[in-house]
């Protein structure tokens, strides 16, 4: 079902052009005390200048250095929707450069922040993750939202929040579970992401699978996902047209195999023969995956019953223009050839 798009437009009575904007240092300081006034049109006028100010990276800075993110802080609780909806915007455009990033994670925000994830403005919450997304990409920003607490309740919003959302908190996760996996199991997040491979939406499935193989490195979540049985829906978007999609599921697939149940579950569910099929397919960027997950499998008697008459596939691999691939197919062809 299609769903409507978040839409960014501010009421029809706040006119962004009437925003008086001094010129030079003093513009900052300026906006800073209007952002301090008790007159919301004050606070509205500051926040869309401060919007167009912020994408410069030295007007970040200085911005910082007077002590904008904590009057920023205090606003995402305004009771007024547009001041909470630029606010949000505003932190959002300081996230895309790097002393913004490390400045919202030093300063506190991110705690700030949560008390958005259930704002009734759309664009609020898409703001909102948009900035835990850029923030979890930092090693130290994933730390800031694991402390925050943030991965139970990220995790139920997978299940309401607009497709636009999803995307984003998938992103988030991704990069969160690659530190510790933990809160996101005992929140049930497997058997949500089980359900978000066959989301219509491919960015949806193939994010989904990237957060699975991310749960998949860590010992809990091998066990987690074969409990759940989810790698015989992994092996379902192995046939996926999407390079993406084959690229995130060959790679959760091959993770989460490690384990005799996984091998054992992904035998049940046949994924050798759309494994071979990416193989074979000189082009596709799931190439390597697919031959890795190949030689686990290989490991089983009936697995390498059934590659050693297909070991023609592996040998075209030798003379691919990829070393990781020709090393990969070599590793392949030992298993296969291994005699008890």
């Amino acid at each position: 079902m299609a769903q409507p798009r978040i839409s960014a437009y501010l009421p029809p009575d706040i006119d962004p052009t009437k925003a008086a904007l001094a010129f030079g240092r003093r513009a900052l300081p300026k906006l800073k005390e209007e952002l301090q006034s008790p007159e919301l049109l004050a606070q509205q006028r500051a926040l869309m200048a401060l919007c167009d100010l912020v994408h410069d990276p030295e007007k970040v800075y200085q911005a910082m250095a007077l002590g904008f993110l904590d009057s920023l802080k205090t606003l995402l609780v305004h009771q007024d929707q547009t001041v909470r909806q630029k606010t949000a915007e505003v932190l959002s455009i300081m996230a895309l450069h790097s002393i913004g990033r490390e400045g919202i994670i030093r300063s506190g925000v991110i705690s700030a922040l949560s008390g958005l994830l259930d704002d009734p403005v759309d664009i609020c919450r898409k703001n909102t993750h948009r900035i835990f997304d850029m923030l979890a990409k930092l090693p130290e920003g994933a730390a800031g939202v694991l402390w925050a607490g943030l991965i139970p309740p990220l995790v139920l919003k997978l299940k309401t929040e607009l497709d636009e959302i999803q995307e984003l908190i998938l992103g988030t996760l991704s990069n969160c579970l690659r530190v510790d996996v933990s809160e996101a199991l005992a929140a049930g997040a497997v058997t949500v992401l089980k359900e978000k491979l066959s989301h219509p939406s491919t960015a949806i499935r193939s994010k989904t699978a990237w957060v699975l193989l991310e749960i998949s490195s860590h010992a809990e979540g091998k066990a987690a996902v074969c409990k759940e049985e989810v790698i015989p829906e992994l092996v379902s978007l192995l046939d996926n047209t999407q390079p993406e999609v084959q690229v995130n599921s060959t790679g959760a697939l091959m993770f989460a195999i490690v384990t005799p149940q996984g091998r054992s579950s992904a035998m049940g569910a046949e994924a050798i023969p759309p494994l071979l099929a990416l193989v074979a397919e000189e082009t596709s960027k799931a190439r390597l995956n697919a031959i890795k997950t190949l030689t686990l499998l290989a490991e089983l008697p009936e697995g390498r019953k059934t590659l050693l008459d297909h070991k023609h596939t592996f040998l075209r691999c030798l003379d691919d223009p990829s070393e990781a691939v020709q090393r990969a197919a070599e590793i392949a062809i030992t298993v296969i050839d291994w005699k008890p």
